[in-house]
């Protein structure tokens, strides 16, 4: 199949184009290389754009005959959303209608949607499953949510079939290092603890301590970036027999705190990492944990590094070679 992915010069987009590459598939990736690295597009066509732009969508898709669309192209910092909400409205529900509605002009109706656990908000069971409420607590959340309540609303409309895929925490890199995670500025933990050993003993900065929790920091289900694309490419197949909008959590249903981080990652290294702590950041949840049993069922999804020492082993080589 011809694939397009929007957001593909990311950190996730860069890692599904390398897993769809594997598997015979061709890919564009469309990007605006606002966080993105033109580096990290070593598999695939890259064509620069951005999704607010009409113009540039309507020239992607000439000439261009796509099977499918997957889309990572959000923005993604729960406390930028809460200080500036337009943003975000703008970018991340806008910017995927007009992706959405370029698609069916052109006939192309299977999309894998990046979704996110944001969309449940602060949890009522252990566990959350797919029928947990989805109460979002933060603007990016709502624009999740939106997308998801937008994707329904056009199978049912228009035939444009999806799956929503609501990720946990994605952490990992490349096992062949060829691409990892890197964003400016770095808001996601795993990253930041290993930064914090090679950038010559920058504290790191631990956003509260006195969360209801069996340490009293928060805690986060993590994935390894390839089972979170393994997931994605399963999510294709799944479409070519079973027209919808579907929705998937995706987790280990492995709950893990950021001092547990911080010891694993101290044990994977060797090293003894220093740091702060400040006030909690408004919008984060004590714990999100997933139930992924629904994807395992439906998908035959199955992640394949549970460990959290395998998933950071993987960062850390990949940071301490990083090369963009």
């Amino acid at each position: 199949m011809h694939i397009l992915i929007c957001g593909g010069a990311g950190y996730i987009g860069s890692h599904m184009a390398k897993m769809l590459a594997s598997h015979g598939h061709t890919i564009t990736v469309f990007d605006n290389l606002s966080t993105g690295h033109q580096e990290a597009v070593q598999w695939g066509e890259l064509v620069c754009g951005d999704l607010l732009d009409q113009a540039a969508l309507d020239q992607l898709f000439q000439g261009r005959r796509f099977d499918a669309a997957m889309h990572f192209s959000a923005k993604s910092l729960v406390g930028e959303s809460m200080s500036d909400p337009a943003l975000y409205y703008r970018n991340n529900v806008t910017g995927t209608l007009n992706l959405l509605d370029t698609m069916r002009s052109h006939g192309v109706n299977r999309f894998v949607f990046s979704s996110s656990a944001a969309t449940f908000g602060n949890p009522i069971t252990p566990f959350i499953s797919e029928d947990h409420p989805q109460q979002p607590i933060n603007p990016y959340g709502q624009t999740k949510l939106m997308v998801e309540k937008i994707l329904r609303d056009y199978d049912t409309a228009y035939g444009l079939s999806s799956v929503s895929l609501r990720y946990f925490n994605a952490a990992g890199a490349d096992p062949e290092g060829l691409i990892g995670e890197s964003h400016l500025p770095e808001s996601h933990l795993i990253p930041n603890v290993l930064k914090s050993i090679l950038d010559h003993g920058q504290p790191l900065q631990i956003f509260g301590d006195q969360y209801e929790t069996r340490d009293g920091t928060c805690i986060r289900d993590y994935i390894h970036i390839n089972d979170l694309c393994q997931a994605h490419l399963l999510a294709l197949e799944y479409m070519t027999d079973n027209q919808g909008a579907h929705g998937f959590n995706l987790g280990n249903g492995q709950g893990f705190s950021i001092f547990e981080i911080i010891h694993t990652a101290e044990a994977v290294s060797g090293r003894t990492i220093p740091f702060t702590v400040a006030k909690p950041r408004m919008g984060d949840p004590a714990v999100l944990v997933a139930d992924s049993g629904l994807a395992r069922q439906k998908l035959l999804w199955q992640p394949a590094v549970t460990e959290l020492a395998e998933i950071i082993e993987t960062a850390w080589r990949w940071h301490q070679d990083q090369r963009f």
